[in-house]
């Protein structure tokens, strides 16, 4: 059974910076998608970032791309997604998803974890 499970979330002023965790458990990932979406409200759910557990290799969404970094652990089994620059605009609850490599949707998600960037 996979879980992940979100922290890190929290109320940060504009221009500041947070660092998410996912701690993910359940299986071994190395031939795993990571990723972070995020969903505010009244608004659909929008892809953040992921990364391929194996290699690293990642690939960002464009209303974060040069702000937000997302990097994994091997040793601790957690994804991290470092938000630095932070506007208004992405305060959402963030999610981390898992799935295996050539899979369909992601069918793993974790709780969510609440961003709140105050201007």
């Amino acid at each position: 059974q996979v879980q992940l499970v979100e922290s890190g979330g929290g109320l940060v002023q504009a221009g500041g910076s947070l660092r998410l965790s996912c701690a993910a458990s359940g299986r071994t990932f190395s031939s795993y998608l990571m990723a972070w979406f995020r969903q505010a409200p009244a608004k659909e759910r929008e892809f953040v970032a992921r990364i391929i557990w194996s290699s690293g290799n990642t690939f960002y969404g464009e209303s974060v791309k040069g702000r937000f970094t997302i990097s994994r652990e091997n040793a601790k089994n957690t994804v991290f997604l470092q938000m630095n620059s932070l506007k208004p605009e992405d305060t959402a609850v963030y999610y981390c998803a898992a799935k295996k490599i050539g899979a369909g949707p992601y069918n793993y998600w974790g709780q969510g974890t609440q961003v709140t960037v105050s201007s």
